[in-house]
């Protein structure tokens, strides 16, 4: 009796801010032929490195999978991860940012344009807000800085992935802390998931 094929193997190599959500959905659609690679989140702090790390993951994992899988968007690269995902020939995930795919491209357009001067948290960013937005900026230190780096801003809009209370509560001491006003659109995982479900179905 001959044996069953074995499925294709994909890796996603992602950031790691979106960890937790494609986990959740790996496990959420049985997706036992997708193996994750993240890459540390900090790096949205020196954009500039992510192209190169990418490119180094790709070359170590070519040959390892069937299909490679880049779940970043343009991440403040000005195109750079495009030109080298254009080389290896692999797709990544829609957009110019995570705030753009979770809300999808649609309706963040509406939300960027009906106030620009908008501040955007994540589930990721509202639960590490300290470790990556205050203490990187020294605003612990010198909070008197704050004007300088956020006076252009009005509001910060939290684009929920969970209904957490923990969560919203931590969006809104962060809007407190900038003296913003506070907006919470909850968006479930948006282009993320569909994106997802393209890629791990075609596999």
């Amino acid at each position: 009796m001959p044996s069953q094929p074995i499925k294709a193997s994909v890796l996603v190599i992602a950031c790691g801010a979106l960890a937790r959500e494609i986990n959740d959905l790996k496990n959420s659609y049985g997706w036992a032929h997708l193996d994750m690679l993240c890459i540390d989140a900090r790096l949205h702090l020196r954009p500039e490195l992510i192209p190169q790390r990418l490119r180094d993951k790709i070359c170590e994992n070519r040959g390892k999978y069937e299909k490679i899988f880049v779940a970043y968007a343009d991440c403040g690269t000005g195109g750079e991860i495009d030109r080298v995902l254009e080389k290896e020939n692999i797709e990544r995930l829609p957009g110019a940012h995570c705030y753009q795919f979770y809300a999808g491209s649609a309706r963040f357009k509406v939300i960027s344009e009906t106030e620009p001067g908008t501040f955007y948290l994540t589930d990721f960013l509202a639960q590490h807000f300290e470790r990556l937005v205050i203490r990187p900026l020294k605003l612990h230190l010198h909070p008197e800085l704050m004007d300088a780096y956020f006076g252009n801003y009005s509001r910060l809009v939290y684009l929920s992935q969970r209904r957490d209370q923990h969560l919203l509560l931590a969006a809104k001491k962060a809007a407190s802390q900038l003296g913003l006003t506070f907006t919470r659109i909850h968006c479930g995982y948006g282009e993320l998931e569909s994106n997802l479900k393209v890629q791990l179905q075609n596999a």
